[in-house]
Formats: C-alpha cells, sequence, structure tokens
C-alpha cells in the first residue's frame, strides 16, 4: 500500500510539474515584476497600471493618477468611440459625375477616410487615391467640353478642407480655374449628371483595425471626428474631446484628469494616466462589441508596430502581448494585454520622461518588453489523462 500511494504521489507530481501553474504568474508575482518595473532606471518613473481582466483587479499601480503624455496608445480612444458610435460594417463612398450645369463637376463624399493623398501609398495599400479621382474627373470634364476646360464649377459636400483644397491646387496647375461651391447632399444629386468615378472604402471595422495596426495619425484622426459627429458632437478636435470624455463617463470612468488634444496622439499637450487607460482596457476587455477592437491590436513579435519587437529581447513572449504602441520625442508608452498563463492582464505603462534621444527610447523599449516578458506565458489546456491517475487504492 504505501509502495502504491508514493508512485501515486509522484505520478501526480510528475503531472503537475509538467502543467503551467496557476500561481506561477498570479497577481502576487505579477506585482513584483512591475515593481520592478517601474524602478527601471531606463524607464525614468514612468506611470504604470496593472489589472487583472478575470477580477477587475488592480494588481499594481505606481504614478498611476499621474498626468503623462499618452503619444499613440490614444488612439486606443479613438478605436473605442469608433466601436461605440459608428456601425462596424459601415463603409464610405466617394462619387464625381459631371453636372447638369455646363463646365461643372459635382463631388458627393461622405468624409471618407480611407482616401490617400499619396498615389504611391494608396497604390500600395489598396487605397482610394487622391490623384486617381482629380484626374479621372478632370480628364471627363475636359472632353465633355470638347477636348479643353478654362473653368470649373465645382458642386461638392462632405470633402475635409484639406481635400478641397489639393483639389484646387490640382487643377490650378494644370491651367483650370476653380470655384468650389459647397452644397447639400440632396442638391449634389439634383445637380449630378454622368458619373465619372466611384470609389468606397472599406468597413468602419478594417479602417479601426487597420490605423490601430499601424498607428496611422491621419485615419485614427478622421475615424475619431467621424465617431464624434454620429454622437452629436462637432466635427473637430473640441468635439472629439467631449465624445471620449462622454464615452469614459458611459463607462463609469472618471475623465476629469485627463486632457484631450487630438485623437491620433500627436499632441504634446495631450494628458492621460495610466489608471484611466487601464481601467477602459479591462472594460473593452468585458464588453462583446468592444472587446473586437483587441485583434486589430499589434501583436509582439508578428503584426504591426509591434512586429520588429520581443525577436530578440524576449523570444518567449513572442505572440502573448496585443498592444497599443505610443512614441514621441522623450517618450515611450504601451498600452494593451498580456497572456500570463491561465490569466490575462491589462497593462499600461506611460515613460513620458525619458532623454530625447533614439537610444534613450530603444532603451527604454527594450527595458519594458523585457519585464513584460517575465510574466507573459501561453495557456496550455489541461493535458491530464484520467486512465493514467492512480490512487492509493490501486496496486501496480
Amino acid at each position: 500500500m504505501k509502495k502504491s500511494f508514493g508512485l501515486c504521489a509522484a505520478l501526480l507530481s510528475a503531472t503537475l510539474m509538467l502543467s503551467p501553474s496557476a500561481s506561477a504568474f498570479d497577481p502576487l508575482t505579477a506585482a513584483g515584476v512591475f515593481t520592478r518595473l517601474a524602478a527601471a532606471p531606463e524607464l525614468s518613473n514612468p506611470s504604470v497600471a496593472l489589472i487583472d481582466v478575470s477580477t477587475g483587479e488592480t494588481v499594481f499601480e505606481s504614478n498611476a493618477y499621474s498626468q503623462r503624455k499618452p503619444a499613440s496608445t490614444m488612439k486606443l480612444l479613438a478605436a473605442v468611440a469608433t466601436l461605440k458610435y459608428l456601425e462596424p460594417s459601415q463603409v464610405f463612398a466617394t462619387s464625381i459625375s459631371l453636372g447638369t450645369v455646363p463646365d461643372s463637376l459635382v463631388i458627393n463624399g461622405e468624409f471618407d477616410p480611407w482616401i490617400s493623398m499619396d498615389h504611391r501609398t494608396a497604390v500600395k495599400m489598396k487605397r482610394t487615391s487622391f490623384l486617381r479621382l482629380a484626374f479621372n474627373s478632370l480628364s471627363a470634364a475636359k472632353k465633355n467640353s470638347g477636348g479643353s476646360v478654362k473653368k470649373l464649377k465645382v458642386y461638392y459636400n462632405d470633402l475635409y478642407s484639406n481635400e478641397v483644397a489639393t483639389f484646387k491646387a490640382f487643377y490650378k496647375k494644370r491651367g483650370v480655374t476653380t470655384n468650389f461651391i459647397k452644397v447639400s447632399e440632396e442638391k449634389a444629386l439634383s445637380l449630378s449628371a454622368e458619373e465619372i468615378v466611384y470609389s468606397t472604402s472599406p468597413t468602419v471595422k478594417e479602417i479601426m483595425n487597420w490605423f490601430l495596426l499601424w498607428s496611422d495619425n491621419v485615419v485614427s484622426e478622421r475615424m475619431a471626428r467621424l465617431s464624434s459627429k454620429a454622437a452629436g458632437n462637432e466635427f473637430n478636435d473640441k468635439g472629439v474631446a467631449i465624445t471620449f470624455k462622454t464615452l469614459l463617463r458611459d463607462l463609469e470612468i472618471d475623465p476629469s484628469n485627463i486632457v484631450i488634444k487630438d485623437a491620433s496622439g500627436l499632441s504634446r499637450e495631450n494628458k492621460v494616466t495610466a489608471r484611466v487607460m487601464a481601467q477602459l482596457l479591462y472594460r473593452v476587455h468585458r464588453d462583446p462589441l468592444l472587446a473586437t477592437l483587441i485583434e486589430g491590436l499589434p501583436v509582439g513579435g508578428e503584426s504591426g508596430t509591434l512586429r520588429s519587437r520581443y525577436i530578440e529581447t524576449a523570444p518567449d513572449a513572442v505572440g502573448l502581448v496585443k498592444a497599443k504602441t505610443g512614441t514621441l520625442t522623450g517618450t515611450v508608452s504601451l498600452a494593451g494585454y498580456v497572456q500570463s498563463g491561465d490569466r490575462e492582464y491589462a497593462f499600461v505603462v506611460i515613460a513620458d520622461k525619458i532623454r530625447r534621444t533614439n537610444a534613450a527610447s530603444d532603451r527604454a523599449r527594450k527595458t519594458l518588453d523585457r519585464y513584460l516578458a517575465k510574466i507573459a506565458t501561453p495557456l496550455f489546456e489541461s493535458t491530464v489523462d484520467s486512465a493514467t491517475v492512480v490512487t492509493d487504492l490501486q496496486t501496480l
């Protein structure tokens, strides 16, 4: 009997050793790792927060209420606003038609955020090319006027101001004087004759995934403004600030300690706290709709702005960190999720007091990645086979 019990204990012990330990990266252990992270000189006294997403427990905080420059982690707010106020399957269309008025064009837009002003970028990324819209419309106008046109009336609606300015510059460079007249959608349709160009964007969800994955400043700003407009606020930075603070309140997060100057994080006047951003990540994780943004986040060592990280500094963590990066001169930030065995943590680290050099930023990123790797481990399914478990009532 004693021999049987001893063999049983040995087998069970070996089985447990082969399975990932749930306690190896429990909150206490994770807090210890983040305590050392917060004290790392390379990060220069960062703002840090760590939450266990399974319980909502705040595991660790350091300077978590301190206002810091978020850099591009601000795009997380833009993504949440996108999902909250826009329909994920919505697309944006732009059509250009010959006008019913002689020597006129009609541009009927929907503030398409996907239009690229750079033709090479558009071709490479399979985006709508502004150059294609402008060239094809001018060619059609000339053909309709017998081969030449010197003056054009352009009726338009729902175009960005820089697009209108660029259209004017494009036509002027080619010897055409234009008069751009803003009209309603209904008026634009009534003035439209033969359609010349029609373009549609990918879905809202696909566009959101893009700006999260590649940290596209222009697209994130445009999506935030479209979200603001859909929420009933102004189509500008002021409206975006109101929209962001409203959605935080709706998620029961106090926005009083944050300052919003833009949606992309480019402004150095933006201020957030690690606590607010960590609470946002926790609520995103819990909400079925908002949680869909997680699949758009860069993955450490695999995709987007994290594709080159962890591969050398912490190879064991490749694929286990999903997070939004942020970089400004003197600022390195990262906010997202790390898989830690049978747990998952939401984390925010904002190091905005580092030296304003590329070398200092590189050291900060590598330090951050190494510490995150210390609690990163994959989730394995239990492999215990009940047929192999021997009890003390069995003989071998």
